[in-house]
Formats: C-alpha cells, sequence, structure tokens
C-alpha cells in the first residue's frame, strides 16, 4: 500500500516492518466481528516515520464513512508519532520486538 500524506510518501512495500497484531480471535471472533482488525506497524527507512497500515471492522481505527451516522469496514494507512507508535507496540507486541525497535524503551 502507497500513500501520500501531508506531502510525505508512505508505502509498506519498501518500508520497515516492526510488528503485526491481529484482535480476531483474541478480542474479535472473525471478520464478521465490527471490532475485528489486522494491522502492521512500519518504520521508514530513511527518515525513520512511523506507520500503521491495516484493515479492520466498522467499529476498528480502519472503519469509513458509508453516510449518514453509519460506518463499514476498510483498510487505511495512518501515519504515527514516535510516542503514539511505541504506545501501540507497547500494547500489541511482545517486549523483544519492542526493545529491538524502540530505543529508548
Amino acid at each position: 500500500m502507497k500513500k501520500i500524506i501531508n506531502g510525505l510518501r508512505y508505502d509498506t512495500d519498501k518500508a520497515i516492518v516492526i510488528g503485526f497484531y491481529s484482535n480476531i480471535g483474541r478480542e474479535a471472533t472473525g471478520k464478521g466481528d465490527f471490532s475485528w482488525f489486522e494491522a502492521t506497524l512500519y518504520k521508514t527507512p530513511r527518515s525513520g516515520r512511523y506507520f500503521l497500515a491495516g484493515e479492520g471492522g466498522a467499529q476498528s481505527r480502519f472503519s469509513q464513512s458509508a453516510g449518514q451516522n453509519s460506518w463499514t469496514g476498510g483498510s487505511d494507512l495512518i501515519p504515527m508519532t514516535h510516542g503514539d507508535a511505541l504506545a501501540w507496540a507497547e500494547r500489541y507486541l511482545d517486549a523483544d520486538v519492542i526493545e529491538k525497535h524502540f530505543e529508548d524503551a
């Protein structure tokens, strides 16, 4: 997935994968559950910007408007600050991954 946000390019094919998380089988029963999501945390190789790419149900952070007060599942690429990326990693990834990719953790 490629996307340009605020003049900055994000590309999942060229970025460094930090970690992947899926809540299916944990908090969500499957892709029919409105809160399901699968996401990968990335870091750009040159500038070190963090971003999240994934997909999810209508109650996930990847939901998209379907009109008047209704939402549907979708996919997106979301830029994150260092702090936001670290917080996401601390919530969803193993300690070894955090220590490897976040020097200040």
